[in-house]
């Protein structure tokens, strides 16, 4: 068969492994070959491509970013999209797509199967692990390590100025590595979007820990948080061209109303980008081989419109409509662990 990749959406640690798994399986295995969309849907839109085989992907494994580049476009951004996507397909003869990105790119690549453009087969990625119908997508171990990490380090310099550190993490609509993060690294509370936050229960939480003489305090922060309606009013933040919200500083919010409310030296660290660049964590390797192997196989089972999924420690497909329905977001349980631990 020859079979298209693309890599759709913000970068992610993991990227190049899946990719790799995917061209290795299919060269070596099903003697497939393989070409490379260059950045996203517009590489399949402007028939922008590369081959690829197993020496152009030597040594990409620990590599972070992806090679083929990546973008927001999408085909449903253009009235005529989908016919540039089935013309794509014809002149190059690609017989299947394997798709890799988060939401707004596996919505694009259900749509491109509906419309009969292409055959389709998705592979979430998303740092921010809020996929459905999959338990992880690579990227996420390698965010919360860093987020961990960044939390450890912080502590020191709280305690030794009896300070209170806001630490804002990603997290648009769902609190995942928040969650982890802020479980991991012996977070004073952990905000996320799925429960709003009462600023005045935070200051007073932080206030009675310094009343038991634990001064310093780590406050984890997901971007996308939000204040409990009447409680903290806050600016709606702009919309970028892709009409996406353009998340972060609900932390440096935080942290002023902290301080104001409290009188503690609160300072505020953002993570930003940091959390999805560079090397991913081995456990991150493991998975994204995990998902190249199991998206190729996909494709020669003929499973169009579906997704590959991580589920009870093993690789399944599931459709790539349900997957894309709705956010999955942090289960109570796991939110209450974190609860215990608070202040």
């Amino acid at each position: 068969m020859r079979v298209g990749v693309l890599t759709g959406g913000g970068d992610c640690p993991g990227l190049n492994a899946v990719i790799r798994a995917i061209v290795r399986k299919a060269e070596r295995h099903y003697q497939d070959s393989i070409i490379g969309f260059k950045d996203g849907w517009s590489g399949v839109l402007e028939g922008d491509f590369i081959p690829l085989d197993v020496n152009f992907m030597r040594g990409s494994l620990p590599r972070g970013g992806t090679v083929l580049g990546t973008s927001r476009v999408s085909p449903r951004m253009y009235s005529d999209g989908f016919d540039k996507v089935r013309s794509t397909m014809e002149s190059t003869g690609i017989d299947a797509l394997i798709v890799i990105g988060g939401e707004g790119t596996l919505s694009a690549a259900a749509s491109v199967q509906e419309a009969g453009a292409a055959q389709v087969v998705g592979v979430p990625k998303t740092i921010d692990n809020d996929i459905a119908l999959t338990e992880q997508t690579f990227g996420f171990d390698t965010a919360v390590s860093i987020a961990t990490s960044a939390i450890d380090r912080l502590h020191t310099t709280a305690e030794s100025h009896d300070r209170v550190m806001v630490v804002e993490v990603m997290g648009r609509h769902v609190g995942h590595i928040a969650t982890w993060a802020g479980i991991a690294g012996g977070a004073t509370l952990t905000l996320i979007p799925e429960h709003p936050f009462d600023i005045q229960a935070v200051a007073e939480t932080i206030m009675r820990r310094h009343r038991r003489g634990r001064w310093a305090s780590i406050v984890v922060v997901a971007e996308g948080a939000l204040p409990a309606e009447g409680t903290l009013e806050i600016a709606e933040p702009e919309v970028d061209e892709f009409g996406h919200k353009k998340l972060g500083g609900i932390g440096h919010v935080v942290a002023s109303e902290i301080g104001a409310r409290t009188g503690f030296d609160t300072r505020v660290t953002v993570l930003g980008h940091i959390q999805r660049g560079g090397t991913p964590t081995a456990f991150d390797r493991v998975l994204c081989s995990r998902y190249g192997i199991a998206a190729i196989d996909a494709v020669h089972a003929h499973k169009w419109g579906s997704m590959v999924a991580y589920q009870a420690g093993g690789m399944v497909t599931v459709r790539l409509v349900d997957a894309i329905a709705e956010a999955k977001p942090v289960s109570s349980e796991l939110y209450e662990v974190a609860r215990a631990f608070f202040a």
